[in-house]
């Protein structure tokens, strides 16, 4: 029962995170012919500056289709997606409910506090692999409409990456949910952590492939520098400790 509750309570987030993504994988795809016209454009644009170096490299990337997915999916499109239904999915909870009365019906029910939010830190996760996974795998699965070719196993190494190190965020929102009582202060706090961290990457461009959304992205994979274990193991080991903290604060709450 407590499952399909927090199936119930995340369903349509996630069917819509999960339409999303999937109509943004194969416009990716089927995007790459037009790209691909417009590179012997590509030496006459003049623009100076961030923009013109990074106008440039997305260039670069795209005359392979390998640099072209990994820069326009699993680096834009797949990381801010998927980062905003992560924290969508982490919102909400007990707190949230309490206004209604919806708190002291799941507190009645016969489990611990613990096992209650552990079950909906478990769905939320459940939900994000799937959304992180199955839009990844369109991408082998629709690339010889094109002419192409993606390795599955690129598409699941990324898909992890994305996973593990997104959690992060929805971990984050999870825990911000035990705090305060609406819905719209954990997201919009959570937003504004992830746009901040956004912000460094564009700054810092040096550093960015070992931010979590460097991580995310995979990029020290995707340049052959094999998987950014040490990126991982911080982000799993950050997103257990906010869940961790989610659980003590609601075993503490006098509702």
């Amino acid at each position: 029962m407590l499952w399909y509750k927090s199936w119930l309570e995340t369903r349509w987030r996630f069917v819509i995170g999960l339409v999303l993504l999937m109509l943004s994988a194969c416009g990716t795809v089927l995007s790459y012919p037009q790209v691909v016209k417009l590179l012997p454009l590509a030496p006459t644009v003049q623009v100076s500056g961030e923009i013109g170096r990074r106008v440039s490299e997305a260039m670069e990337l795209a005359r392979t289709y390998r640099g072209f997915v990994w820069s326009e999916w699993f680096r834009q499109n797949m990381l801010q997606t998927w980062g905003l239904f992560a924290v969508l999915l982490g919102t909400g909870g007990l707190l949230s409910q309490a206004s209604g009365g919806g708190a002291l019906f799941t507190l009645s029910l016969p489990a611990t506090r613990s096992r209650l939010l552990g079950v909906r830190a478990a769905t939320g996760l459940a939900e994000l692999l799937v959304l992180a996974f199955v839009p990844s795998l369109l991408l082998p699965a629709l690339s010889p409409i094109v002419g192409q070719t993606y390795g599955i196993g690129e598409a699941l190494v990324h898909g992890a990456c994305v996973f593990i190190a997104g959690s992060v965020f929805f971990s984050l929102a999870f825990l911000l949910s035990t705090v305060f009582s609406g819905v719209w202060p954990p997201l919009l706090i959570a937003i504004c952590v992830a746009a901040v961290l956004r912000l460094f990457d564009v700054v810092l461009r040096d550093m960015s492939r070992y931010s979590v959304f460097g991580v995310m992205s995979g990029e020290t994979y995707f340049r052959g520098g094999g998987l950014p274990w040490l990126g991982l193991v911080a982000s799993a080991a950050a997103s257990a400790a906010m869940l961790y903290g989610a659980v003590l604060n609601i075993a503490r709450r006098d509702f």
